[in-house]
């Protein structure tokens, strides 16, 4: 908790009325002017998730606090990044340190005051300070704290400034470490950016000086605790019935699918939306950075890659992990999202018996996703024409779907394409679904227009015939202007 410090002043001190004594015990010494305490002009004080700045005195309350969560740290020193110590025992011993700190402050609280005060300490200590409100609101879907006095929050896909804020960047870089060292990463001045994640799963990354220069930055992207399920997806509008219909029989008839979309749009939502379609009977194999996906099938192995040590040995990649994927007997293999030389991999297992594989890749449209994946194999180190690459891609990749954040800050699937094969040097791709944009915005800027079909059958619709899936006759419906062939 940030407690503000009060400026100096050389002014002698004015005879001021009795303190009660048990306030007074617990207030700081504040210079005083005949008229008012003087401040600096930053000083705030930060109280129960409320911060006023200004003029406001230095809460009694908060001065506790602040003692308490210090001598907290100096007992249990090095024990808070001890990541053989569960969460359970650091609690249990953490409250009884703090019990007796509380007593030897020998100030008179009641049992509501106590409470409080434990609950506020145990955030600051044993959980993660001014971000323990933030991680415990369901509304809140990122946090972004740009240094430690400014932190902000993404709800319903609108950025906010919070009044939440560190104390210090001592405290900032204590709870950026108390993240990365409980999934046995590092971060220091050697190695000042890492990618973690929470105990749910949420997804973090943290850069410390020097390469931030402003101070620690820190960013969380939270996971739900309850996955989304695809009925939520259409409920917030981000898909269709007919949609969910088809990407269900797309599949099962284990059609290769990538994910296409830019940062914060829902990839790895939709990715894990598209896994529950997945059989229950199948072996699924995933690979990510940081572990994310939350599948819901019994038969999974989860492998996570491994960044290099202090001694820049120990180092696994995702591609390395694709490779010994193959061996495992895997019947689907997930890719979290291919961002180097494991596209060319992943597109070679494609082509070699392991059909319905999903993954996600960067990029703002279905045929920027092709040129992406182009450019991905390129960085493999093989030196392969550019013709070959497309091949390996037009004829592994079946499907694309493409979800982008609009501007109203919802996320929606803008289209559903085929890669339908080559026409000379072009991959050739045609869309099934794209969003109708010509439905306007309502009073309050929200997109009212959903995704449509253009009416066109997809070739693979063979497919589902001969292994026996069905979709309604209804899913393509009638079709629309363009016929989305690119």
């Amino acid at each position: 908790m940030a407690v503000a410090s009060v400026a100096a002043n050389t002014a002698p001190p004015v005879p001021r009325p009795p303190v009660p004594t048990s306030v007074a015990a617990t207030r700081r010494e504040r210079p005083a002017s005949p008229a008012k305490p003087v401040q600096s002009p930053g000083a705030s004080v930060q109280h129960e998730g409320f911060q006023a700045k200004g003029h406001q005195p230095v809460d009694a309350f908060a001065a506790i606090k602040q003692r308490a969560a210090t001598a907290l740290f100096e007992k249990m020193g090095a024990r808070f990044n001890d990541s053989a110590i569960t969460e359970a025992e650091l609690r249990s011993t953490a409250r009884e340190e703090l019990t007796r700190i509380i007593d030897s402050e020998q100030v008179p609280l009641t049992a509501d005051e106590r409470s409080r005060l434990v609950r506020d300490v145990a955030d600051d200590v044993l959980g993660y300070g001014p971000l323990q409100r933030l991680l415990d609101d369901p509304d809140v879907t990122e946090i972004m704290v740009n240094r430690m006095d400014q932190i902000y929050v993404e709800r319903k896909g609108q950025l906010t400034l919070t009044e939440s804020m560190f104390s210090s960047e001592d405290h900032l870089r204590k709870v950026i470490e108390r993240i990365v060292s409980k999934v046995g990463r590092r971060i220091d001045e050697s190695s000042p950016l890492v990618d973690a994640r929470l105990e749910d799963g949420s997804r973090v990354n943290a850069v410390i000086p020097p390469l931030a220069v402003g101070g620690s930055s820190l960013t969380i992207r939270k996971f739900s605790k309850v996955p989304l399920t695809v009925r939520n997806l259409i409920e917030f509008g981000t898909l269709t019935p007919e949609m969910a219909e088809l990407l269900n029989a797309c599949v099962k008839a284990k059609l290769n699918i990538i994910v296409s979309g830019g940062t914060g749009t829902g990839k790895t939502t939709l990715l894990n939306v598209l896994s529950s379609f997945l059989p229950a009977n199948e072996r699924i194999v995933t690979i990510e950075d940081a572990v994310e996906l939350q599948i819901q099938q019994a038969h999974v192995v989860r492998l996570e890659s491994r960044p290099p040590n202090t001694e820049g040995k120990g180092e696994v990649t995702i591609r390395e992990l694709l490779r010994n994927s193959l061996r495992m007997r895997p019947d689907r293999i997930v890719v979290g999202e291919v961002r180097g030389g494991e596209s060319l991999d992943m597109l070679q297992a494609m082509n070699t018996g392991h059909d319905g594989s999903l993954s996600t890749v960067h990029s703002n449209s279905p045929r920027d996703a092709v040129a992406r994946l182009e450019t991905l194999v390129l960085m493999a180190g093989m030196d392969l024409p550019l013709r070959a690459i497309r091949e390996q891609i037009a004829s592994a990749v079946n499907l694309i779907i493409q979800i982008s954040r609009l501007r109203d800050g919802t996320r929606r699937i803008t289209h559903v394409t085929e890669v339908q094969g080559m026409e000379g040097d072009i991959v050739t791709l045609q869309d099934a679904f794209v969003f109708d944009y010509s439905a306007g915005v309502d009073q309050h800027g929200r997109f009212l227009g959903t995704p449509v079909p253009t009416g066109i059958r997809p070739r693979f619709i063979d497919r589902f015939e001969d292994l026996g899936i069905h979709v309604s006759a209804g899913v393509f419906g009638a079709p629309v202007a363009s016929s989305g062939r690119h």
